[in-house]
């Protein structure tokens, strides 16, 4: 795999999956931009030829200092990163896996905000062939002219809070040493831990 196996976008996820966006008003009144980001969050996906494997996601985007009651907004510039331990990076590569490209889509939910739940869809993951160095590999994913962003409608004055959802799905495609691809329904669900996985974006939205 690459050294990054893959940024998963443009150049799974830019090395940080780090989702940015900036919030575009088209009622109610904002102020500067503000960058709201997740922490580490643990994920089970189905790898090829490994099966089911952690991979930790952070997720990012831009939006409003506030936004007025009634107002909505539109994410932008999602960015993130999903990252495999060595071990992983290691059995992939012993499967002669060495680079992988494709789409990833991302659930969110949002409280005091509607829709309540939406999917970030086609984030785009370019093409990435590296040879293989050992140690843990970050996977880029990043917001395109392709991807589809919904916008929120702001609920009651106070705050929302979005946060990532349980599942991933990703239509990749991963490279093999010999030069050819395996197409993959690349599929995820949050790692059940106690207590159970803080997956919010951070602060919150102020809504006025």
């Amino acid at each position: 795999m690459s050294r990054r196996l893959g940024k998963l976008s443009a150049g799974v996820a830019t090395t940080t999956v780090v989702m940015g966006a900036v919030a575009v008003l088209t009622a109610g009144t904002a102020a500067a931009a503000t960058t709201y980001a997740t922490g580490t969050v643990a994920y089970m996906c189905n790898f090829p030829a490994i099966g089911q494997q952690q991979l930790d996601v952070k997720a990012q985007f831009t939006g409003p200092d506030s936004v007025a009651s009634g107002g909505t907004f539109t994410p932008s510039n999602i960015s993130g990163t999903a990252t495999i331990s060595a071990t992983i990076n290691a059995l992939l590569n012993s499967a002669n896996y060495d680079g992988v490209r494709g789409k990833v889509n991302m659930p969110v939910t949002v409280t005091n905000a509607t829709p309540a739940s939406a999917s970030v869809t086609n984030l785009d993951v370019p093409t990435q062939i590296n040879p293989y160095v050992p140690g843990p590999r970050t996977f880029n994913i990043l917001q395109d002219a392709g991807t589809g962003v919904p916008t929120f409608t702001a609920g009651t004055p106070g705050s929302a809070t979005a946060s990532l959802g349980t599942t991933i799905s990703a239509p990749l495609e991963f490279h093999k040493k010999d030069g050819s691809w395996t197409k993959w329904s690349f599929n995820c669900t949050v790692k059940n831990t106690n207590p159970a996985q803080n997956r919010a974006f951070s602060p919150a939205v102020p809504i006025t």
